[in-house]
């Protein structure tokens, strides 16, 4: 067997292998692999349609290597950064609230979220007041009927910034920042939520002693 043939048969065993790969970057590296396999074989045979069908294939692959990796690393990146809205500010849209306003009410069908800017909102069946500069409305994204499980009133006027889920929608899949962002927004969301009831069930449970204690009292 001479060298080339030794390269032909690597180019094929690579092909096939590029073939049953499932994940992009190991399929986009063979491919280059290959691609290199058979520019050899079809420059040294002298076959000038696989030299430029090669020639073409590997700055594809290359390209698309290099962007996944790109893609990657701008993941991880997100993955680690803080929940700032910054650079989520010029997608959004700038409304007026006046106070005794209902932003949305439990049970409402949900299309957009909120970002607080000025004045005070409170989530009315939580008695939670929102502080400014954070955001609200994104659990009826997740919800399966895409419905609000709050109530949001606002008691004193200022301005919020709004964004449509259908917005929502276009930037989770074409901006993985935006999706790592949204992920930890509603993970930080309902472990808070959990913590707060776990924090109810705790003090539910202490006051039960003294009901007891109540009651066998006034049984006595």
């Amino acid at each position: 067997m001479t060298w080339v043939e030794a390269v032909g048969w690597l180019g094929a065993a690579l092909a096939i292998m590029g073939s049953a790969m499932k994940t992009i970057i190991p399929l986009r590296c063979i491919g280059i692999a290959a691609n290199i396999c058979s520019l050899i074989v079809s420059a040294y045979l002298h076959n000038i349609p696989g030299v430029v069908a090669n020639l073409i294939l590997l700055p594809i692959n290359s390209v698309r290597l290099y962007q996944m990796l790109g893609l990657i690393r701008r993941v991880k990146n997100a993955s680690k950064s803080d929940l700032s809205m910054d650079w989520l500010k010029p997608f959004m849209t700038r409304r007026k609230t006046e106070a005794g306003e209902v932003l949305f009410a439990k049970g409402d069908v949900a299309t957009c979220m909120f970002y607080t800017i000025s004045g005070r909102y409170r989530l009315k069946e939580m008695g939670i007041e929102l502080v400014q500069g954070q955001v609200v409305g994104e659990m009826g994204f997740m919800s399966p009927n895409n419905t609000r499980t709050l109530t949001l009133e606002c008691m004193e006027a200022g301005e919020v910034l709004s964004i449509s889920y259908d917005e929502v929608r276009q930037l989770y899949f074409q901006n993985p920042q935006f999706g790592f962002y949204f992920l930890r927004l509603t993970s930080e969301r309902l472990f808070h939520n959990m913590e707060r009831m776990e924090e109810e069930i705790t003090r539910l449970r202490a006051a039960m002693p003294g009901v007891e204690t109540v009651q066998k009292a006034a049984s006595a």
